[in-house]
This record gives C-alpha cells, sequence and structure tokens, in this order.
C-alpha cells in the first residue's frame, strides 16, 4: 500500500474521528479502578463509540474478537476483554482503540495505573509517554521517518528497558494499517522524507526488562518474554511545515 497524502478535506475528516477518539479515552480513564473487568472496559469503549455513530476499526479486524484491545501488566498489546479477568489495585492497563469516522481511521493507546502502582512501574510509563513526544520532534516536513525512530531509541534505551521490535507504528487515513511502518528502535536507515499531509500512529511500546515477546495461545495477546510489565502509548500525528500537530491529543483532552 502505497503512502498517501491527505488533502486539506481528509485532513478535516481525520482531525474529528481522531478528536472523537480522544474522548473515548478520557472517559476510558475514568472507569479505570480496581474491580472492573476488562470486559466491562470494551463494552463501555464500544457504546461511546457506536454512539458517536462511528464504528469501532478494531471489532473483526482480522478476526480480533473485541472493540478495545485491554492489555493488563505483561501484555504489551492485543489482549481480549474477558468477564473474569478483573483489574486489581498495582496493575496497570493499556487500552488500544480506534473508530471510524465517515471512512476515516483513528488510533490512539493509553497506559494506565490500577490506583497505586510501584515507583518503577510509574516511570516505565511516563518514560514511554515521554519518548513518543521525544519521537515526535522529528515528526515534520523534511526529516526522515528514522530520526523518529531513533529518537524514541534514544531516549528509553537511558533508562536500560527493552523497546520492543516485534510490533511498529504505521500509516492510518481510509484504512487503519497504511505504509509506512514505523519502528521505535534505531534503524541504520534514513528512511523516506516526511511530506507535510502524512498521518502516522506513532506508539512507543516499551517493556520493563528484556525487549522479547511472545503471543498467548490466543493467537493475538502478545506478553513480554520474561513477564515484567509493559507500557504502550500512541497517537494519530499529521505531519506539517512545522510543528507536527496531534490529532488524538486535541485541546482540552487528557492524555
Amino acid at each position: 500500500m502505497a503512502i498517501t497524502i491527505k488533502s486539506a478535506r481528509e485532513i478535516e475528516l481525520m482531525r474529528e474521528s481522531c478528536r472523537l477518539l480522544s474522548e473515548v479515552h478520557d472517559r476510558l480513564k475514568e472507569a479505570i479502578k480496581p474491580g472492573i473487568s476488562t470486559y466491562e472496559i470494551n463494552a463501555l469503549g464500544e457504546r461511546l463509540i457506536r454512539g458517536y455513530g462511528c464504528e469501532p476499526n478494531f471489532l473483526n479486524y482480522n478476526g480480533y474478537p473485541a472493540s478495545i484491545c485491554v492489555s493488563v501488566n505483561d501484555e504489551v498489546v492485543h489482549g481480549i476483554p474477558k468477564k473474569e479477568r478483573i483489574l486489581e489495585e498495582g496493575d496497570i492497563v493499556s487500552l488500544d482503540a480506534g473508530l471510524i469516522y465517515k471512512g476515516y481511521h483513528s488510533d490512539a493507546a493509553r497506559t494506565y495505573p490500577v490506583g497505586t502502582v510501584s515507583a518503577d512501574v510509574q516511570q516505565l510509563m511516563d518514560v514511554t509517554r515521554q519518548s513518543f513526544f521525544e519521537g515526535i520532534k522529528f515528526a515534520r516536513a523534511g526529516c526522515h521517518l528514522y530520526d523518529i525512530s531513533r529518537a524514541i531509541d534514544a531516549y528509553a534505551s537511558k533508562f536500560g528497558y527493552g523497546i520492543v521490535r516485534d510490533l511498529v507504528g504505521h500509516g492510518i487515513g481510509t484504512h487503519l494499517h497504511e505504509d509506512p511502518q514505523i519502528p521505535n528502535f534505531k534503524q541504520w536507515r534514513k528512511g523516506i522524507k516526511l511530506q507535510p499531509g502524512m498521518t502516522l500512529a506513532i506508539e512507543p511500546m516499551i517493556n520493563l526488562g528484556t525487549y522479547e515477546v511472545g503471543w498467548l495461545d490466543d493467537d493475538w495477546t502478545v506478553v513480554t518474554a520474561d513477564g515484567l510489565p509493559s507500557a504502550h502509548y500512541e497517537n494519530t500525528v499529521l505531519v506539517t511545515e512545522g510543528d507536527p500537530e496531534i490529532l488524538t491529543l486535541p485541546a482540552g483532552a487528557k492524555g
């Protein structure tokens, strides 16, 4: 699939898709507390998305059975919500969600503490989030794609964390996953030159221990190889001539 440059009209549609998704995330964040099930989180997310007249783009995507990916502790991404999976004090939970508005996709992820978490886990979440912001300093016209990758790697590596290599960010637009792929670790090439109108889903996935991961028997849930916690932070970003526009973090959003 070729890299797409969005027109002014398409950018406006993506802005609205992403604005609505940011509201979904704000509402989901308020629901995170000990005692809630991952199933209930998914049900709330789907209800909110459909309440905006939109479609959840994860539901049935390549067979994924839910609308919100809910990943707990050592689950990196693509956790499948279950009634019996109850969040407990001290857990962390990553929510990855997206929706379709008038044919245009949005995608964003957040990792939240459940009650109070240990200092080392809080630092992991903080560093993962900040690594995104370090990366998007280079999400601007004239920079190269892998400038983003190098910046994420350089920041997260200072803390000795494992940067997931088996999963990457991606372009986004009329499809959930478009070119280009966006690694979160250093590349030895420059990659493509970024142009205004590109829309990118940039999503560091950072582990407290090793970067290595494995898949559970459900063929979806990705877990850390050493069982240590993982954090995930993602936004849909518009490349401009100047500073990038974080479409899933409009004014007033809490992400």
